[in-house]
């Protein structure tokens, strides 16, 4: 095998679904075993927020949230001491370079208002969605279902409903 077709097996064509399936259970074991909880995303954008705060002087320690033990470490313990933000981090810089040695990464020209809007509304929603539900695709779903939780499945159920109002409000209100 030459190194063109290992390059685009690897890096431009897309893998199988076992293969990610595994890949991503793999992560998911690998990070319950570093940090002794299940892998989530949302969580340390909470702390972020929180550092950030800290930052511009404000004491989110205060808050009813970031007082509870957990929470209360992670923002004692700062950015770097933190292996779910170290991961987010990973994760996002991972997804830029994965974009870039496919050659997929494109600048898209914004066609309306409306479409900034509806990016705008739907980031926020889904991230209210996911604080309240206490996690977002990986941490509720992946890692809830993978543990056999009940909240997981319900988790799941709800996704689709999700995703289907929100296509058809996409395709009514802002395409």
């Amino acid at each position: 095998m030459d190194n063109t077709s290992l390059y685009a097996k690897l890096l431009k064509n897309p893998w199988s679904y076992t293969t990610g399936a595994i890949i991503l259970g793999m992560a998911n074991i690998t990070m319950l075993s570093i940090t002794g909880s299940a892998w989530g995303v949302t969580t340390p954008f909470s702390y972020w927020g929180a550092w950030f705060y800290q930052i511009l002087g404000g004491q989110p320690d205060t808050w009813f949230y970031f007082s509870q033990k957990t929470h209360a470490a992670a923002i004692t313990a700062g950015f770097w001491n933190n292996g779910h933000s170290v991961s987010n981090i990973g994760i996002i810089f991972g997804a830029f370079l994965a974009t870039l040695l496919a050659s997929q990464f494109k600048i898209k020209k914004i066609k309306s208002k409306k479409q900034i809007f509806g990016a705008i509304l739907g980031g926020l929603l889904m991230g209210y969605g996911a604080r309240i539900a206490f996690g977002c695709n990986i941490g509720a779903l992946f890692s809830g279902t993978a543990s056999m939780s009940l909240h997981g499945w319900v988790f799941m159920l709800f996704i689709f409903i999700g995703a289907i109002i929100g296509s058809k409000l996409l395709t009514k209100y802002f395409i």
